[in-house]
């Protein structure tokens, strides 16, 4: 029921119960410790009375000096069987108010075993209602210890006590109410303002919801929980608002790329429509770039359903790979395509867990951005060893190098350093971006560098692969 409720109307409730709680208990607390305190006042009284009582009453005096009016007085034979004796209570005085019914006196009382007063007296006290009404006696039953065999009975009526607990009752039901009126009032108060800053909240999410992605949060104090909350979604706004820009990027230079080949292939198809046909020359040129462009075509979009495979965090293959044999048939490959480019080579033997082919198509890549983006005949070094448990691969070219920021966005989707698109050189600047996701996918980085005394350097880290647990063997104990 309450999750169907506002977040204000539960603070409220909440807020209202706890405190309802608190002040019943107090209120609770106080009735009790004032009911407490009158009757031991009213058995103070009836001890105080109580000596001249016994000597009138075991004297044959009517009327007791110091008996209050109201009071009522009983005296009971333990033993023998006799009649229950009557009881008297004392008239008012004239002009006082009537005294209420006459007790309902118990047949049976219990008294102590022992003497408990310090005239050897066994007394008891207890409460017992009037005989019609709602009235009540406080009742001192006392076996005197000069009168054996008796018991003397005094009581006296709580009409006063019951008045001014009652009067009490009504003082804390009304000031409860009041109370929790006005704490109601002041909570309700303070959980609007301080639930306005959500409002606002909600406000700029609903403009986002909208498509309006530059609205922000305007209170993000960190010293204040919702403040944390417009921080947080304020960044994560930020986040999106890239993201959607990046996202946009993508999609402009994927349809700047495919239009590119399209458009040739285009052009293609209206040399053959305009009569190349017949001509073989021109009939052998059409197929071949209609051939050439749609191969471009293809490549892009592998790259592109390769990238988006590895976005969506789909499971690559898992096995050993030996690393170092990858790297030398690539670094094979890329000699026999470029045979007066030098490479060096150094490796250590080592294994990594993963994808074999995605990790040839890794060094494919950053061989093919060297090739692009160097000199003919310009050296390339590449180095693969152990640093700290990870497998640190790295190809090195002496070319023109990278700036700073062409570092850091080097692999970026479609990023080229060369912002020309006209060039006949070079790839799509898919390459490098393909070199990050597959590594990332294996758990390891790629980084770009300036190499030591001029070019480039790229760094790829992977985990090494676990060492496998010999069979049959137990751990120690």
């Amino acid at each position: 029921m309450l999750s169907r409720l506002s977040l204000r109307t539960r603070l409220l409730i909440g807020v209202i119960a706890l405190a309802g709680v608190g002040l019943v208990a107090a209120d609770v607390a106080t009735y009790s410790a004032l009911r407490s305190y009158l009757v031991g006042q009213v058995d103070t009284t009836l001890d105080q009375v109580h000596v001249g009582i016994e000597s009138a009453v075991f004297s044959g005096i009517n009327l007791p000096p110091g008996t209050a009016p109201g009071d009522c007085v009983q005296v009971r034979r333990l033993q023998g069987g006799q009649r229950q004796p009557t009881v008297y209570c004392f008239p008012a005085f004239r002009g006082q108010e009537e005294p209420p019914h006459a007790p309902k006196v118990p047949a049976q009382v219990s008294l102590p075993a022992e003497p408990n007063t310090p005239d050897g007296d066994r007394v008891h006290f207890f409460t017992v209602p009037a005989v019609a009404g709602s009235g009540h006696y406080r009742v001192r039953a006392s076996e005197e210890a000069q009168h054996p065999g008796y018991l003397l009975l005094i009581m006296q009526p709580l009409q006063a006590v019951d008045n001014t607990l009652h009067r009490l009752f009504l003082i804390e039901l009304l000031v409860t109410a009041l109370v929790l009126t006005a704490l109601a009032a002041l909570a309700l108060w303070i959980i609007r303002i301080s639930l306005r800053p959500l409002r606002r909240i909600e406000q700029t999410a609903a403009a986002i919801t909208a498509g309006d992605l530059s609205r922000r949060v305007e209170d993000t104090d960190e010293r204040t929980e919702v403040g944390r909350v417009g921080g947080a979604l304020n960044t994560m706004l930020d986040r999106l608002e890239a993201s959607d820009r990046r996202l946009r990027r993508f999609i402009a230079d994927a349809s700047h790329e495919l239009r590119t080949p399209l458009a040739a292939v285009r052009a293609y198809a209206e040399l053959f429509e305009r009569g190349a046909s017949t001509r073989p020359e021109d009939l052998q040129r059409s197929m071949s770039g209609i051939t050439r462009e749609s191969e471009r075509m293809s490549l892009l979009v592998d790259d592109l359903l390769l990238l988006a495979r590895l976005d969506e965090g789909r499971p690559l293959e898992r096995k050993p790979v030996d690393l170092a044999q990858v790297v030398a048939e690539a670094v094979d490959a890329a000699r026999v395509v470029e045979p007066d480019r030098p490479i060096e080579l150094s490796v250590e033997e080592v294994t990594v867990t993963g994808d074999q082919a995605r990790l040839r198509q890794v060094l494919d890549n950053l061989f093919a951005n060297a090739r692009s983006h160097t000199p003919a005949g310009t050296r390339v070094s590449v180095d693969l060893e152990r640093v700290d448990g990870h497998a640190r691969l790295s190809v090195a070219d002496r070319g023109p190098g990278l700036t700073e920021e062409q570092a850091a966005r080097v692999f970026e989707r479609f990023y080229r350093a060369d912002t020309s698109r006209a060039r006949a050189s070079g790839g799509v600047g898919l390459g490098l971006s393909i070199v990050a996701a597959v590594t990332e996918a294996h758990g390891g980085t790629a980084e770009a560098k300036p190499t030591p005394g001029g070019g480039a350097t790229f760094v790829v880290t992977l985990p090494l692969a676990p060492v496998p647990t010999p069979a049959g063997s137990r751990s120690a104990g």
